[in-house]
């Protein structure tokens, strides 16, 4: 049963939920309301036979026995009809045999006793089978006149007369609690369809952006259905970002290699005695160009990737111990200074070949020391998502104001004589755009360029 319910929807769920418990809450009440309302009518019919009780047991102390007669004939006039329902008997038991007297509508028949004889001035209530087999309410009390007697007094009547009362509640009361059970589970029905309403318009708002009819979810939604909708619409932005990203990288890829290209058609067709020189020249230039275009297509779609944590510690350690292996020669230190427990929100991969092609850059132009430290920092206005800083610098000759543009622009090499493609820092530059970072040249304290890498974090 569970299982079946847990397939249904949204809606049907609250509401079988809310009209369950509604009906079980209403029935539980119904049922509470029925017994005290049944304790309630005892009691009040309890008390009107006591009234009686209570006049018969003033009349036994009349000394004149026609003026007793008179008394107890006067207390209602149903106690003189024939098998009435309502009786009183008063026996005299300090006799033997007891001497009884009672109402005309016994007629002949007695009453019962509810205990045994013996508790002198306790009212005692119960029921008991009379005359015609009939279930009657009595109360009976057992009085010492002195002189006069010792006198047991009972009232009696038909249990029917309570039984109806209590029938005619619990008909009323069934009627009431349905209609209201009724309007509570019309009540929640409209209540579950107002308030799932913003759903049903996001499902549209879906529905619309998959037909082509819209390309984002519009409209007000109430808090809690808001922050839905907002994810909705940036997993939009970043699928379409995705793809027109993918199409620029294409059209860059084709550009590029229409150059090497070229080059190799007009040496075919010249004959030209260094073909294979050419050929292996442009071919290691496509190959570079295509690698290049491939890991910036794969980072953009890791950076998309929800849930992907990464521990800058070990990454960044692993990265010094291989340059401090490469420039073992030269005797290159590199200080570091991390953070505890710092996280890059990305892929091990991508940190790896943003602070390694920083590390690489540094290396290649420090005179003897390098420094990485890296820390979180708080966000900003516009985006109060934390992120971390990464400062790499070098004591090398750094850069001027206009050498730092043209530095991490592709394929810019400013100086021929060092080794490399000049592709290090502009691949950060896009990686790290593409994480929604940056990257900043600065002057280096220590003389050389520092580069400040920004990229989000845990």
């Amino acid at each position: 049963m569970f299982k079946a319910l847990s397939a249904r929807s949204i809606a049907s769920r609250l509401f079988l939920s809310a009209a369950f418990w509604s009906t079980l809450i209403l029935v539980l009440a119904g049922l509470g309301l029925s017994a005290l309302n049944a304790r309630w009518m005892v009691a009040n019919f309890d008390d009107q036979l006591g009234v009686y009780l209570k006049a018969l047991v003033a009349n036994v102390a009349i000394p004149n026995d026609e003026a007793k007669a008179g008394a107890q004939a006067a207390i209602a006039p149903q106690f003189e009809l024939a098998f009435s329902g309502w009786y009183w008997q008063i026996t005299r038991t300090d006799v033997n045999p007891p001497e009884i007297r009672a109402s005309k509508s016994l007629f002949a028949t007695q009453l019962p006793h509810l205990t045994a004889i013996g508790d002198p001035g306790a009212v005692l209530s119960g029921y008991v089978v009379g005359p015609g087999g009939h279930e009657l309410r009595m109360i009976e009390r057992e009085i010492d006149a002195g002189d006069e007697g010792r006198y047991l007094v009972q009232v009696a009547a038909n249990a029917d007369v309570i039984e109806g009362q209590e029938g005619s509640f619990e008909w009323a009361l069934a009627a009431t609690f349905l209609t209201l059970a009724l309007a509570l589970i019309g009540s929640t029905a409209l209540a579950v369809r107002f308030g799932l309403r913003p759903l049903r318009v996001l499902q549209e708002g879906v529905a619309a952006i998959r037909r082509g009819e819209a390309e984002r979810i519009a409209g007000e939604f109430p808090q809690d259905v808001a922050p839905l909708a907002t994810e909705v619409n940036q997993l939009i932005d970043a699928n379409r970002e995705i793809v027109e990203r993918a199409r620029t990288q294409v059209g860059n890829l084709a550009h590029a290699l229409k150059t090497p290209l070229s080059v190799l058609m007009n040496e075919a067709d010249a004959m030209s005695p260094v073909l294979s020189e050419k050929v292996r020249e442009q071919a290691e230039i496509m190959r570079r160009q295509v690698t290049f275009y491939l890991d910036r297509a794969r980072a953009a779609a890791r950076a998309r990737t929800f849930g992907l944590a990464t521990e800058v510690k070990p990454v960044v350690e692993g990265l010094v111990r291989t340059y401090e292996k490469l420039h073992d020669d030269r005797a290159l230190t590199f200080d570091v200074e991390l953070q505890p427990n710092l996280r890059f929100r990305g892929e091990a991969q991508d940190l790896t070949d943003l602070i390694g092609n920083l590390l690489d850059n540094a290396g290649k132009w420090a005179r003897e020391r390098v420094a990485i430290r890296a820390a979180r920092a708080a966000g900003g206005d516009q985006d109060p998502a934390p992120f971390l800083v990464a400062q790499i610098d070098d004591d090398g000759p750094g850069l001027d104001k206009s050498a730092r543009a043209a530095a991490v622009e592709r394929g810019k090499r400013l100086d021929e004589s060092r080794p490399g493609s000049g592709l290090g820092l502009s691949i950060v530059v896009d990686l790290a755009s593409i994480y929604g970072g940056s990257l900043e040249l600065d002057e280096s304290p220590l003389g050389g360029l520092r580069a400040i890498l920004r990229l989000p974090c845990v």
